[in-house]
């Protein structure tokens, strides 16, 4: 697929759909500081209640969404560990913005992404969808918060 540097043995099928980039570098290196990205990845794999499991696997990938002819980024991929038999469980997908307020728009993207991964063949029935962000969340996205939807600021990143 375009755009992806590698895809770790680990991931492999079905995971081909959900290719890891950038395994240690940037979730969005457009919008994002390097330290805030690393902080971001430790904050979020340290503590297994944040997504309802222990997280296997923290990267970044890309969705293919043929009926639209384009692809999905996916800043932040949060995958539980492998279960030999069953679907590989999505325990995140996540949007990243450092400097711009995140929107609505932003959720609907993650969920187009979770429908199609579960298409493909995931479990994405407790996929938590987390928006993350330096800039603050709009109305309408606070608003539209529920148990599916987590919105994580500089407070709770930066938190002791």
């Amino acid at each position: 697929m375009p755009g992806v540097s590698q895809r770790p043995a680990a991931l492999d099928p079905p995971i081909a759909l959900l290719d890891r980039r950038h395994a240690t570098g940037p979730l969005d290196s457009r919008a994002r500081d390097p330290k805030a990205e690393a902080d971001e990845r430790q904050h979020r794999a340290a503590d297994p209640g944040v997504f309802g499991g222990l997280p296997g696997e923290v990267g970044s990938g890309v969705v293919p969404d043929p009926a639209n002819r384009t692809q999905i980024e996916v800043d932040v991929v949060v995958l539980a560990p492998a279960e030999p038999g069953r679907p590989r469980k999505i325990l995140s997908l996540g949007e990243a913005k450092w400097d711009r307020v995140m929107e609505l728009r932003h959720v609907e993207r993650l969920r187009r992404a979770r429908d199609l991964l579960a298409v493909k063949g995931f479990d994405t029935r407790d996929t938590m969808l987390s928006c993350y962000s330096g800039a603050g969340f709009s109305r309408e996205l606070q608003a539209a918060q529920s148990h599916d939807i987590r919105l994580v600021g500089l407070d709770q990143l930066y938190a002791d």
